[in-house]
């Protein structure tokens, strides 16, 4: 029997009442991936570190290890609406994000989806998809380009992948920029472009969030002399948290991209394949086990804080709003 001087809440009490505390909840779309090195382990582990919490929804699955992808299964657009769908009736949303999910069907309602949340910032991600059939892959990037899109805030890719992609009959004898890039996805319906992996002389690469008007940010960094799995999961994953919780665009990019650097420094080989980015980096810290009061603990991740904010100021997916 309750204690009659102690008072009782009610579940919805306790709801409201946890609710500033709680921290914001970010939607991912994506396949699952069993090695554990991309798809929605990748998102669900940078999301948790960027401070959010990952409502994740799983598209397809992937067949593979840690050196290669064998192939892919989709789940029907029923079974991805009704995971999405459920989760959103009951969890505010604070931003999106869109990976690999497997085909055009997937897209169109995912799209459909993202439409009725048209306030909420959408981060896409597009792979490298040259383990997949060529008419998949067409089929696939057709649907992306007409549907998804329109509706994407930030667009993440990889230089080479982006560019087959965006501009397949770049004319010039210079490599397009990520402002000739970002224009190229701006004509589809894309304010902001994070173009990453474009090489520099003396073995660095430089990552660059561009508009077709101007370059917002940029950051070089020494490329490693390692195949990584995962890198464009644990980018977009840890950007789009990043701006779940309220970073403005250019402060969530350069948090990311340092989130990025620490976890590709401390990647592991759990396989024989390639190595895989140890997103758990910062619970990696020393600790001088004679220090009791632990003021040690956290030495190797001072530099990177995923999370302070500032003002968000993002225009929304709708396209009428860009």
């Amino acid at each position: 029997m309750a204690n009659p001087k102690t008072p009782q809440l009610d579940s919805r009490q306790l709801q409201i009442e946890d609710t500033d505390a709680s921290p914001a909840c970010v939607m991912t779309f994506n396949a699952n991936d069993p090695s554990g090195a991309g798809g929605l382990t990748a998102d669900i582990a940078s999301i948790t570190s960027a401070g959010a919490h990952p409502l994740a929804v799983v598209t397809g699955a992937y067949v593979r290890d840690t050196a290669e992808i064998f192939d892919h299964f989709a789940f029907d657009e029923e079974a991805v609406t009704d995971q999405a769908r459920s989760a959103l009736e009951d969890m505010p949303v604070a931003a999106i994000k869109v990976g690999f999910v497997g085909s055009p069907e997937n897209i169109s309602t995912i799209a459909e989806i993202a439409s009725d949340y048209a306030d909420v910032p959408l981060i896409a991600y597009m792979p490298n998809l040259a383990w997949w059939e060529e008419s998949e892959i067409d089929s696939y990037l057709d649907a992306f380009r007409e549907l998804m899109l329109p509706q994407t805030t930030v667009l993440v890719g990889n230089h080479s992948s982006l560019w087959r992609w965006l501009l397949p009959d770049w004319p010039g004898e210079r490599n397009p920029s990520a402002r000739d890039i970002a224009k190229a996805a701006a004509d589809l319906g894309v304010p902001y472009t994070l173009v990453t992996g474009i090489p520099m002389p003396d073995q660095f690469i430089d990552n660059v969030l561009a508009t077709p008007q101007a370059v917002l940010y940029s950051e070089k960094f020494e490329r490693f002399e390692a195949v990584f799995a995962g890198a464009g999961d644990t980018l977009s994953a840890a950007l789009c948290a990043l701006l779940a919780n309220g970073h403005d665009l250019q402060a969530a990019t350069a948090e990311a991209l340092t989130f990025l650097d620490h976890s590709l420094d401390a990647g592991f080989h759990p396989g024989m394949g390639n190595i895989v980015p140890d997103r758990l980096f910062w619970a990696q810290a020393d600790v001088d086990p004679e220090d009791e009061t632990g003021e040690d603990a956290g030495d190797a991740s001072d530099d990177i804080d995923l999370t302070s904010t500032s003002t968000l100021d993002l225009p929304p997916n709708g396209t009428t709003k860009h």
